[in-house]
């Protein structure tokens, strides 16, 4: 991809964040040390960015070059998720960190290959919030034998989750249920029950033999910067 495509692409994100009351130009200039006219005609497209400039960007709006690509063509030239048949999809399996972290998953990431009925995936209800389309939807992780335990008996060690990584809002999914979801803690999953309380999130685990963690928000995030997925089916091995 040439380098004035990716310029486009991240005018285009940023202006989406504009419209979407998540940035201004005033703000911008603020968190990169330009010039309001230097941002201004950038994102009107008088002018182009540096390197620099655009590495500058990307770092104070916490994106990455991955950001920029059509996930499409990312997913055919890095992906190793082979074709497959009419009644089941793959999903891929990784470490809690990829999933974490990784909106796209690159073949050198993948422990295994598992499948999943195109219909069960069909029913699962996404609810995105901030930008998470160009995040491979569905994930799996393995749970280590703490993560296991603090869940019990809903999970146990060594379990196998499915995250639907599109649904990072606190929003119930059933009503009166608990949603049990995978966080990202210092770029690690933890498997929790998780409630927003002022500029924290509260992860509570079901066994009640461990403690409740306070996660505070960095300025500038949401708690759904933090939700990596909801856990949507656990797979236990007997």
């Amino acid at each position: 991809m040439k380098f004035r495509t990716l310029q486009d692409n991240l005018r285009k994100t940023l202006w989406r964040r504009i419209e979407g009351g998540d940035l201004t130009g005033i703000r911008l200039a603020e968190q990169t040390g330009f010039k309001q006219a230097h941002i201004s005609n950038f994102l009107n497209r008088k002018r182009g960015l540096s390197l620099e400039g655009m590495d500058k960007v990307l770092s104070v709006q916490r994106l990455s070059v991955l950001d920029l690509l059509d996930p499409t063509e990312i997913n055919k030239r890095a992906s190793i998720l082979p074709p497959a048949d009419d009644e089941f999809n793959n999903v891929l399996l990784v470490d809690g960190t990829v999933a974490a972290t990784e909106p796209l998953i690159m073949n050198m990431s993948v422990k295994e290959i598992l499948k999943f009925k195109k219909s069960f995936l069909r029913k699962l209800r996404p609810e995105m919030e901030g930008h998470r389309d160009s995040w491979e939807r569905f994930v799996l992780i393995k749970v280590d034998a703490r993560e296991g335990m603090s869940m019990y008996p809903r999970l146990l060690p060594a379990a196998t989750l499915l995250l639907d990584r599109h649904y990072n809002s606190l929003k119930p999914y059933r009503k009166g249920e608990s949603n049990m979801y995978a966080v990202n803690k210092n770029g690690e999953c933890t498997v929790k029950y998780v409630e927003l309380g002022g500029n924290h999130l509260v992860l509570r685990p079901h066994n009640q033999a461990y403690p409740i963690e306070v996660l505070p928000l960095e300025e500038g995030k949401s708690a759904s910067d933090y939700l990596v997925g909801r856990i949507c089916y656990v797979g236990i091995e007997t």
